[in-house]
């Protein structure tokens, strides 16, 4: 049995040449084998919707999707997820067409400073794209990984609400 071929070419110094898909694009990018996702996301891809927050997979600022799962960007080593597609708040919509649960945190108006908009946005998304009618429990149980240290916690409760209201509309209006 022949061993797969990998595109991954490796220099002396160790740095990896390998490509990524992210936001349905594939785009290559230059990295040591455990540098973090978050950290090729935004210093080599200029995505800078995922933020880095703790650095330690616990305040959720870093959310992305991989796979349509939210994760942590921050202890994902970039080079271990060449196969997947990668989900960042830049492609989750568009400024021309924003995202249902884009339009609802602007809507609601959840955010005081906006740090944790990213994590909380991508988790409510990857939440309503598997669950498309949470509980107030299920919705609380979803984001709470993700800290906001504004307090905008009931805020951010209605936009997801508001968002589970827009996406149902969103699924009613297709053909």
């Amino acid at each position: 049995m022949m061993a797969q071929q990998s595109a991954t070419t490796v220099s002396p110094a160790g740095l990896r040449c390998y490509s990524l898909k992210v936001n349905g694009e594939e785009r290559e990018v230059t990295s040591y084998r455990d540098t973090s996702l978050l950290l090729v996301l935004r210093n080599e891809l200029s995505l800078n919707g995922p933020k880095y927050g703790c650095g330690l997979g616990e305040c959720g600022a870093c959310t992305v999707m991989i796979d349509g799962v939210a994760a942590r960007a921050c202890v994902i080593p970039a080079f271990g997820v060449r196969q997947r597609a990668i989900t960042t708040l830049e492609g989750l919509g568009s400024r021309d067409a924003l995202h249902p649960v884009q339009l609802a945190f602007i809507e609601e108006q959840a955010a005081q400073c906006g740090y944790c908009l990213n994590g909380m946005i991508m988790t409510t998304a990857a939440l309503l794209r598997d669950l498309p009618c949470p509980s107030d429990q299920q919705i609380r149980s979803a984001l709470s990984g993700n800290l906001c240290r504004c307090g905008t916690h009931q805020e951010i409760l209605c936009a997801v609400k508001r968002a589970v209201q827009l996406c149902l509309q969103q699924a009613e209006e297709q053909p």
